[in-house]
């Protein structure tokens, strides 16, 4: 449990004051609004006592007309001043919860990509959506009614004392109970309704992979088995809120019961008053009429404590969110490199997520590695053998825990975000791509937002296929761009990390889903844009290692060896294992500008002679 649901219910909504505090001036005029109609509302019972004691007097037909009018101009100033109080609360509040939704947004921005891999998508939603309605909602009426009834109830149990003290005394004593009530009721219904916002994130999320995962559902026939999945989830929710009503109906039967049983009494009591001539009829008629107007605020009172609850819940899990400490954030005192070359160094770097387990061995685990000023390396290994997570490195999605990652002599955390990733661009094997435009997509990261900018990424990335788009470049591709195949999702995404110009570009296997031929002209405009730009490439098939200048060979997150992929054929036994276990397809040659049977005479020559130079015999089928 966090530190913020110990706190009591008073200082978590407190909480909400640094956001709301450009709205407080018209939610106090609101309150004094709402104060000024339940005033005018108890002062009615004030003059129909005048009223009915001048009825049964020698004035009667002089009284009733003011009187009448008296009562109808308070009507209308109650009216009034409740549609003044819906009219000062009602728009601040919407900019409080655009400014909550804004910082909650910025929040999810700036946090790293840790903490995005554990939280679930659904609870962000829900959090961003709901609980933010709930919590405008709650300021505009909930907070606004609670300070209204409570002033009401107060001023009406001191006019009920000033017309029968015994009376006063009798309802303000029965009504007493409702508040020890109230209070368990908050103790029950406030972990309940925590359970069921949280539950209700829980579905959000297992919706949203639904949608995203139909495809795949589908193919496999898997639709029954995630509706019996989401069906328990839905039930499991079902059955938090039916505690809730139930917890809520017991209330509400309590606060029914006792205010007509308290009011049956007084009945009682007050009938023995006036006949013992100690109560006017038109007090007795005013104090009963004010009692009435007495029963909304006390009948509210089970609906603000469960809306106060659930909007204390919902103000926990929102600043769940925004207390969650920024470890990737700019330094205190940033550097700035003047004229970027683009060299990469890896000093003893190690990396370990942070909920590892003590024992566990470091997923990086102290690679020293240079990429020279436009050089490209390609970084090979099995899978698990730390590929992806150096490529995360570079841009700080994560931090090392070890170490330090140079990019031209300065440390990368002593660079401001944005001027690193201004530096380096990337590309994902998994392309993610945005509801927008190709253009927007593409152009995402980049300084240059030109035509001929856009048009040069992709020649690059070969995604000619935008022209036959309906609208071109300015196409509005779907979702996550699934209306898209994969190869054409990958092609636009390295155009993004093409068209953001960076020094270093690092490519986490962006070509794994192009055909032979696409690949291969892809290649070919990479090696134009590589010329001047240092890049790092995760090799998941031995076609990639061609646009490398030098190979980094990874084993359990070291560097096991680095040269050129002849060298290492020659050389590495480790390296022969690796390239011979990866995509058996026409590579290193066809298509590549590489002749394979040139490749494997020099690669075969090299091994020999580094075998000589080791003192290594091969015999006959000694050659990888």
């Amino acid at each position: 449990m966090s530190a913020v649901t110990r706190l009591s219910t008073l200082a978590a909504l407190w909480r909400l004051v640094r956001f709301a505090r450009p709205a407080l001036p018209r939610l106090i005029g609101g309150m004094v609004a709402g104060l000024v109609a339940g005033l005018v509302a108890l002062a009615i019972p004030q003059v129909l006592e005048v009223l009915v004691d001048s009825a049964v007097g020698a004035d009667a037909r002089d009284a009733i007309v003011p009187a009448t009018l008296a009562i109808l101009g308070l009507g209308l100033l109650e009216a009034g001043a409740i549609l003044v109080r819906r009219w000062l609360v009602l728009t601040p509040n919407t900019r409080v919860e655009a400014a909550m939704r804004s910082a909650l947004y910025e929040r999810l921005q700036r946090l790293p990509v840790s903490f995005h891999d554990r939280w679930a998508s659904g609870q962000l939603l829900s959090r961003a959506v709901s609980d933010l309605s709930l919590i405008r909602r709650w300021l505009a009426f909930g907070l606004v009614l609670l300070v209204v009834n409570g002033v009401t109830v107060l001023v009406g149990a001191v006019l009920l004392i000033g017309i029968q003290p015994v009376l006063g005394i009798v309802f303000i004593v029965g009504a007493l109970p409702i508040w020890i009530i109230a209070a368990r009721f908050e103790r029950t219904y406030s972990v309940a309704a925590r359970r069921s916002q949280d539950q209700a994130g829980d579905l959000a999320t297992a919706v949203e992979e639904s949608v995203h995962g139909i495809r795949v559902l589908k193919a496999f026939g898997r639709g029954g088995y995630v509706q019996e999945k989401f069906e328990r989830q839905a039930e499991q929710l079902r059955g938090t809120e039916l505690e809730k009503a139930r917890a809520a109906a017991v209330l509400w039967r309590w606060l029914t019961l006792i205010p007509d049983t308290v009011l049956a009494l007084c009945l009682i009591v007050g009938v023995i008053i006036a006949a013992q001539g100690g109560l006017t009829a038109g007090a007795l008629v005013a104090f009963f009429a004010t009692a009435t107007v007495l029963r909304f605020p006390l009948d509210s009172i089970g609906f603000l404590l469960a809306f106060t609850l659930d909007a204390r819940n919902a103000t926990d899990r929102f600043f769940e969110v925004i207390d969650t400490p920024v470890d990737i954030e700019d330094p205190r005192d940033p550097l700035a490199i003047e004229a970027p070359r683009g060299r990469l160094e890896f000093r003893g770097v190690h990396f370990r997520y942070a909920d590892a387990k003590d024992d566990a061995k470091d997923l990086i685990d102290g690679v020293d590695l240079v990429v020279e000023p436009g050089e490209t390396m390609a970084l090979v290994g099995i899978t698990g053998s730390g590929k992806s997570t150096i490529t995360a490195l570079v841009p700080r999605l994560y931090d090392v825990t070890g170490g330090e990652i140079l990019l031209d002599g300065v440390d990368i955390r002593r660079l401001r975000l944005s001027e690193l990733r201004r530096h380096v661009a990337m590309a994902f094997e998994d392309s993610t791509l945005f509801s927008d435009s190709v253009r927007d997509n593409v152009l995402l990261g980049a300084e240059d937002r030109s035509d001929a900018a856009l048009k040069q990424a992709l020649e690059v990335a070969q995604a000619d296929f935008v022209d036959d788009l309906p609208n071109g470049v300015d196409t509005v591709i779907g979702e996550e761009g699934l209306s898209l195949s994969g190869g054409q999702r990958q092609r636009l995404a390295l155009a993004r990390a093409v068209a953001a110009a960076p020094r270093v570009l690092v490519l986490d296997d962006p070509l794994s889903a192009l055909d032979v031929d696409t690949e291969a002209r892809v290649e070919a405009g990479l090696r134009r844009v590589l010329a001047d730009t240092t890049a790092l490439i995760v090799a998941h098939r031995p076609s990639t290692v061609a646009l490398a200048d030098r190979v980094a060979l990874l084993d359990e997150g070291r560097v096991a060896a680095v040269g050129t992929h002849s060298e290492l054929l020659a050389t590495s036994e480790r390296y022969r294992f690796v390239i011979s276990s990866l995509d058996d397809e026409p590579h290193l040659g066809e298509g590549c500008g590489l002749d394979i049977d040139d490749e494997v005479r020099r690669a075969s020559r090299d091994e020999e002679r580094g075998a000589e130079t080791l003192g290594i015999p091969l015999g006959e089928g000694g050659r990888s």
